[in-house]
């Protein structure tokens, strides 16, 4: 499974995990195990304003597009988030929310 996370500022905060083809949104589950090699399933389908952009599955593996939350002052990873590739069950970390107080924001050139 690989998600592709896109930044927004939002209050809301976001936590998943996954067991196969279940993606698991903040204690919702969402079993994708019906979308087959090359399909789409659009965002508008699935029912959660946390997708980003269509579910595919290529190459086996889910793609699956969600947008990142992050606060008003959020570190650089959480502002330009790498792919993640999920390749086992459990709770998937995700960039913090935002900066701690004694830490500095980044200048973004």
């Amino acid at each position: 499974m690989q998600i592709i996370l896109s930044p927004q500022r939002r209050d809301a905060r976001l936590n998943l995990a996954r067991h196969g083809d279940i993606l698991t949104i903040n204690g919702e589950n969402f079993d994708f195990s019906p979308v087959r090699e090359g399909a789409v399933l659009p965002a508008a389908a699935v029912q959660s304003d946390w997708f980003a952009g269509d579910i595919t599955r290529q190459g086996g593996a889910l793609i699956i597009r969600l947008f990142l939350p992050h606060g008003p002052v959020a570190p650089r990873a959480a502002l330009f988030p790498e792919p993640l590739n999920i390749t086992s069950n459990g709770p998937i970390p995700l960039p913090d929310y935002a900066l701690s107080p004694e830490e500095k924001p980044e200048a973004v050139a």
